[in-house]
């Protein structure tokens, strides 16, 4: 069949995941490798147009197609496919379910295992698929923070800087096409002008150098544009670091007006409080007691504690003897009231006077004496006590009772 895009086109949608029908397509796209060039970007444009499964076949039929070209050493679609290979894998990754995700991951990871294409053309694959990985896992938690908080769409970024993040994701997305671009044409350019490598004849030297410069072109052309990236975030930035240079005028002016009014403050606060000392020291001492004097007839009056009285050891009551009058008790040596005049016990007579009180003039200076001297020798006289029997009948003409009455009866028997 003879080349013409329609039939790249037909033979690309025909294509399905099976392993006949991409052996079957890659066999005869690499017949017409002499296109390599229109056939690769025909397949990019195919990979944005189609659905994620139909997008895994196509990246199978690049997979093929480069590896057979690697083992005949035919570097024609290498070098096609070298520029578009990390846009279309992120194209096909982006989106996918994560089953077609894992198996596109191991056909990269079987590239950079078997060095298919370039290391810089491999980082730059996986650097976008990691990129869509992040990007995802952000937008799932701001679409779960997004139920509860109301400013969950402007995520953690401030709203100052928010302006910059698109510059920046155009910058970044740019800056790796660039450089996959660059380092391609990088690479054919010095291997086409490589001294030690053999010149091809004429005819296959005209082609390889008009690819060179379609190559060179493409790598200006993603420069400029990362240039132009470049040049919309600089100037987004330098008009941020305009407002904050002069929000930080405004605030060190500001901070210097604070800083004086404080100093202001703390000379009147000094000069208040010297003011304080002198008419403390103007008053002069009397001035001092005084106020000292006004302090304590302000305090309350505290009535000042006494001591409990001591108890009499006499029983509250009890008669006093008339010191002229105290005589000695015949169990006792304190002093003891006279009886009453006629009074009388039963069975005990009363002493006269001179029984009580004899004449001195009686006293002998042997013992036996019916007195004998105080111990402070004052002379006061004890009375003579009997201890003979008494009669105890004498009481039993009272009014006893009948078992006391008994019982003195008894004690005369």
């Amino acid at each position: 069949m003879a080349y013409t895009d329609d039939a790249v086109k037909a033979k690309l949608s025909a294509l399905n995941e099976s392993q006949e029908s991409i052996v079957t397509v890659s066999q005869w796209v690499m017949f017409h490798r002499r296109h390599a060039e229109k056939i690769a970007q025909i397949w990019l444009q195919r990979v944005r147009d189609s659905p994620p499964p139909k997008r895994l076949s196509l990246i199978y039929l690049a997979n093929e197609v480069a590896q057979q070209s690697k083992v005949r050493r035919r570097d024609e679609f290498l070098i096609a496919f070298s520029p578009i290979v990390a846009e279309a894998t992120a194209i096909a990754y982006k989106g996918a379910s994560n089953d077609i995700q894992e198996k596109i991951r191991r056909n990269v990871e079987v590239w950079r295992r078997r060095e298919v294409f370039e290391i810089p053309i491999l980082d730059a694959i996986e650097s976008r698929m990691k990129e869509i990985d992040e990007t995802r896992s952000t937008t799932k938690k701001q679409t779960l923070g997004g139920s509860f908080f109301k400013d969950s769409s402007a995520g953690s970024t401030p709203s100052e800087l928010q302006p910059l993040v698109p510059l920046q994701i155009a910058l970044t997305k740019a800056a790796m096409t660039s450089n996959t671009s660059a380092n391609t044409a990088t690479t054919e350019y010095e291997k086409m002008n490589d001294p030690q490598t053999e010149q091809p004849l004429p005819p296959v030297q005209a082609a390889r150098l008009s690819h060179l410069l379609k190559t060179l072109a493409s790598a200006e052309s993603s420069v400029s544009e990362v240039i132009k990236s470049r040049r919309a975030l600089i100037d987004g930035l330098e008009k941020l670091l305009a407002t904050n240079r002069s929000e930080l005028t405004k605030e060190e002016s500001l901070a210097s007006q604070l800083a004086e009014r404080k100093t202001q403050t703390d000379t009147k606060k000094r000069e208040v409080e010297d003011a304080i000392m002198r008419g403390f020291t103007d008053d002069g001492p009397g001035a001092h007691h005084q106020s000292a004097d006004n302090e304590d007839a302000g305090r309350p009056q505290v009535e000042g504690l006494t001591p409990p009285p001591v108890e009499a050891i006499t029983p509250v009551g009890s008669p006093k003897p008339e010191p002229s009058q105290a005589t000695h008790g015949p169990f006792t040596d304190e002093p003891e009231e006279p009886l009453p005049e006629g009074f009388s016990l039963p069975g005990i007579s009363q002493p006269d006077d001179s029984s009580v009180f004899p004449d001195p003039s009686n006293i002998s200076p042997g013992g036996g004496n019916d007195f004998d001297l105080g111990a402070n020798g004052s002379g006061a006289k004890r009375r003579k006590t009997t201890h003979d029997e008494e009669d105890y009948s004498q009481f039993a003409g009272g009014d006893l009772d009948d078992d006391v009455a008994a019982l003195l009866a008894s004690h005369d028997k």
